[in-house]
Order: C-alpha cells, then sequence, then structure tokens
C-alpha cells in the first residue's frame, strides 16, 4: 500500500510551501508561513484538507 504525499500550497498564491503532507497527516493549530508572499496563519489539516483557523496580524 503506497501512501499518497502532496506539498502543502499557500492558500494565497498557491505556491508550495515547505511542508509535505501524507494523507495520515494530521496538523493542527499549525503556523503556516508562506517563504513567498510571506503569509502566515493558523491552519488545520486533516486528509489532506486545509482549513484556516485564523490569520494573525502582521508583526510590527
Amino acid at each position: 500500500m503506497e501512501i499518497k504525499s502532496e506539498w502543502l500550497l499557500c492558500p494565497r498564491c498557491q505556491n508550495k510551501t515547505r511542508i509535505k503532507l501524507r494523507t495520515d497527516t494530521v496538523l493542527e493549530n499549525f503556523p503556516l508561513f508562506c517563504p513567498k508572499c510571506k503569509f502566515s496563519a493558523l491552519i488545520t489539516v486533516k486528509n489532506l484538507k486545509l482549513n484556516i483557523i485564523n490569520e494573525p496580524d502582521a508583526i510590527k
């Protein structure tokens, strides 16, 4: 049985982040950061489905 894996894409710019997910990966309250567009957010991932919890304010 082969486990499928995919790159986690940024919800804003749709580019690859530095995170690779497998079908059995579960993330809760994970701080996602996109190095390309500098987007950051807390996310939850289950069964390769991404949900944004909230978008933190920019660091001043």
